[in-house]
């Protein structure tokens, strides 16, 4: 049976008639039509459908829209800023050619501004440890720390 939510999506309200128990990603694709994140393995365990919740890389594809109503919720498309310009992040995975297939992308680039929010200058291992619930199929991980390595100095100004 169909609620009324309202969700704080990439700084905009959205006022929805949904289920409660309908998972976040569906809400974000389906009726907002986002297409960052992604369904991928539908079990958390993937990064395809990360999006930041109030600062933090969480999975979308199991999260019931009901649980995220209160949440400062920013996607992949969020992340460009208001002058379309994109973030540091997303500018450094372009750079770096860290993208291959695509499968990991979303939740790298998620996980990858939450870690920077928290720590500025993480090291190689806290890069890796901020990074592994998103699953690269392809191996671009080297390329990706690049990214993420490049993106620290580019929010730090050098």
């Amino acid at each position: 049976m169909n609620s009324t939510i309202q969700l704080q999506v990439n700084g905009k309200k959205h006022t929805l008639a949904v289920d409660p128990a309908t998972p976040l990603l569906y809400v974000l694709r389906d009726q907002l039509a986002l297409n960052g994140p992604k369904y991928g393995c539908g079990l958390q365990q993937c990064g395809a459908c990360m999006v930041l919740l109030n600062g933090k890389a969480e999975p979308s594809c199991l999260v019931p829209v009901a649980a995220v109503k209160d949440k400062d919720i920013i996607t992949l498309e969020g992340l460009v800023r208001p002058d379309n310009t994109l973030h540091p992040v997303q500018e450094a995975f372009v750079e770096e050619q860290a993208a291959q297939c695509g499968y990991c992308m979303n939740g790298m680039v998620i996980s990858a501004v939450a870690l920077l929010n928290e720590k500025s200058q993480p090291s190689d291992a806290e890069i890796r440890a901020g990074l592994q619930r998103a699953l690269c199929r392809c191996g671009t991980q080297s390329r990706i720390i690049k990214a993420v390595k490049k993106a620290a100095a580019k929010q730090q100004g050098k």
